[in-house]
């Protein structure tokens, strides 16, 4: 079975992937397949999540910041999509993420 990658354009701030460069902004091209696609899309998804509990426990803030383990949580997966974004992307996005030095050194 042969799988078809497509091109997409990723815009991590706002979690968006378009299949069109011109129909908003982007900061990341990739090939990806359909399921490749889904993943990225759960993990913005829990991303997403993770920032709305973070933003209603921001407003009491009986925990310091590198004591909560939810911003690990936040941590690991915006972690897992730079390392897709990577994995996936072109030259462009690859040289970009590996000058944010976000991923771990073994990758």
């Amino acid at each position: 079975m042969d799988v078809q990658k497509k091109t997409y354009f990723i815009d991590v701030g706002t979690g968006q992937i378009s299949t069109s460069a011109t129909d908003s902004t982007w900061s990341y091209k990739i090939e990806a397949t359909d399921e490749e696609i889904t993943q990225l899309r759960e993990l913005f998804d829990q991303n997403y999540s993770t920032e709305w509990k973070n933003f209603f426990r921001a407003h009491v803030p009986f925990v310091q910041y590198h004591y909560d383990r939810e911003n690990d949580q936040y941590d690991s997966t915006i972690q897992q999509v730079y390392s897709m974004l990577h994995q996936l992307g072109d030259q462009d996005a690859k040289n970009h993420i590996e000058s944010m030095n976000i991923l771990p050194k073994n990758q």
